[in-house]
């Protein structure tokens, strides 16, 4: 599929705001999947330049995070490798299940998630030491299902996982929004290989939306680093919140 010049520097646009708002709470798919499909391109491609792109510049905001210190190393491994096979499996998925059911059981969890969160703000606000017990299995647990949805279906993965570790591992939540980039970096490196596998990926719209998304999610990162939690319980409200309208569009209006 060819696409022209104009349309490649209008999705670089969108995923450059994707980037943005990717790195500092996680939606940028809600961004993306949207405009990429409006374009024309086939979903099973869409779904497979999306993870291209966004593959390399969530690599980016990992390493501006990293270099400030914000990403908690211990669970790092175990939630790479647990969401990198999760996502394999979900994208291994995609051509043999139904999106929808998956989709109207997180347009029903999504509203308690952020009742949680929002509920749990001031007692997880500050962070502290990471629970002891289950950690292991709640960490493998979440990169595992999460980065299967990720591969699966997709959008809001990064708000899922920042809410997650802000709840579950009792993370503030800009040590939650950093840790959440090395679960989303390998989610998103699993559904690339399964779909650059299958020849789904457009290299010609990939690459340059990548070099944008890189662009959003330095200026995100840095902000998020600058102004602290505030900046990331905001944007991380307003991504769910589309995400929410989203879904229940999808699976039950349209």
């Amino acid at each position: 599929m060819e696409l022209s010049a104009g349309l490649i520097l209008l999705l670089c646009f969108f995923f450059l705001v994707a980037g943005f708002v990717d790195s500092i709470a996680g939606g940028g798919g809600l961004i993306t999947t949207p405009v990429l499909l409006l374009c024309g391109i086939p979903p099973h491609a869409v779904l497979g330049t999306n993870k291209c792109a966004t593959t390399i510049g969530t690599l980016s905001a990992v390493w501006a995070y990293a270099r400030s210190h914000l990403i908690v190393m211990r669970i790092a491994p175990a939630g790479f490798a647990s969401a990198f096979c999760g996502a394999m499996a979900g994208s291994g998925l995609a051509m043999l299940l139904d999106s929808a059911v998956l989709g109207r059981v997180i347009v029903f969890l999504l509203p308690v998630g952020m009742a949680i969160s929002l509920f749990s703000g001031h007692s997880f606000g500050r962070g502290g030491e990471l629970p002891q017990k289950g950690l292991w299995t709640k960490v493998i647990l979440m990169g595992f299902v999460i980065g299967m949805y990720d591969g699966f279906f997709g959008p809001g993965t990064g708000s899922f996982f920042i809410l997650a570790q802000h709840i579950l591992l009792r993370m503030d939540l800009v040590r939650a929004s950093a840790t959440a980039k090395i679960f989303n970096l390998a989610s998103n490196a699993g559904g690339f290989a399964v779909f650059a596998t299958g020849g789904v990926v457009l290299y010609a719209a990939a690459i340059p939306c990548a070099v944008a998304n890189i662009i959003g999610n330095q200026l995100g990162t840095r902000l998020a680093i600058r102004v602290g939690p505030r900046i990331v319980r905001i944007f991380l409200y307003i991504s769910l919140s589309l995400l929410l309208c989203t879904l229940i569009y999808r699976f039950f209006i349209a």
